[in-house]
């Protein structure tokens, strides 16, 4: 946890000293006057995808701990497991970025800023005098809730658990690329959302072993 700690506060020093990182790394993705995403079907699948991903997780975990519950299986989350994983994603991408961040920031899209055919004005991430009035493109909430997933995999048996929290930063890393492809999110949006989120889940995480629970 330091060390995603030490991470994040770097990640927004960095952004913060050169926003122009974000502009160059936007520029990666956008070709012909489109982001290269944009109207893509296989975009469009893939974004599906990686958006129900986090909630089907939650849904087998929900379901494994029903049939513990009625004994139909003997391992699988217990309660604490799952007040684990609804708290971290009710308050991490729920409230923290959704419900926070997104709806005060101001931070125009990409796709809506005057460098890539909008009409707004560039502004880097910590500033909150922007156009946009809701929904805004600091932090990417799409990102932030793909890695919740890490507190399924933490979750996980340990022979399977080193696999799961790797299909849950790879989904992270794809979820990430892929809105920066369809020009709704800029570097800094996707970076400090995800870690943000790994912040959060790594302290509900701690909170759960403190109770002595496991999968079991």
């Amino acid at each position: 946890m330091i060390f995603v700690t030490i991470l994040t506060l770097a990640g927004l020093a960095l952004f913060a000293l050169a926003p122009g990182i974000d502009l160059a790394a936007a520029r990666a993705f956008f070709r012909d006057g489109v982001f290269i995403a944009a109207g893509s079907p296989a975009g469009d699948v893939a974004r599906t995808v990686f958006w129900d991903a986090p909630y089907v997780a939650l849904a087998f975990c929900l379901g494994a701990y029903a049939l513990r519950r009625s004994g139909r299986i003997t391992r699988g989350p217990d309660g604490r497991a799952v007040i684990f994983l609804i708290a971290t994603l009710a308050l991490g991408p729920g409230l923290l970025l959704n419900g926070l961040l997104k709806e005060h920031t101001g931070r125009p899209r990409p796709v809506l800023t005057d460098q890539f055919g909008g009409e707004w004005a560039f502004r880097p991430f910590y500033k909150v005098d922007g156009e946009c009035p809701t929904n805004c493109s600091f932090p990417s909430g799409e990102t932030g809730a793909s890695a919740w997933t890490l507190a399924p995999a933490l979750l996980t048996p340990p022979p399977a658990r080193p696999y799961a929290v790797a299909a849950a930063l790879v989904l992270t890393l794809a979820t990430a690329v892929l809105r920066m492809a369809f020009g709704g999110h800029y570097l800094s949006d996707v970076t400090l959302a995800a870690l943000f989120i790994i912040l959060v889940v790594l302290a509900g995480y701690r909170w759960y072993c403190r109770g002595g629970s496991r999968w079991m």
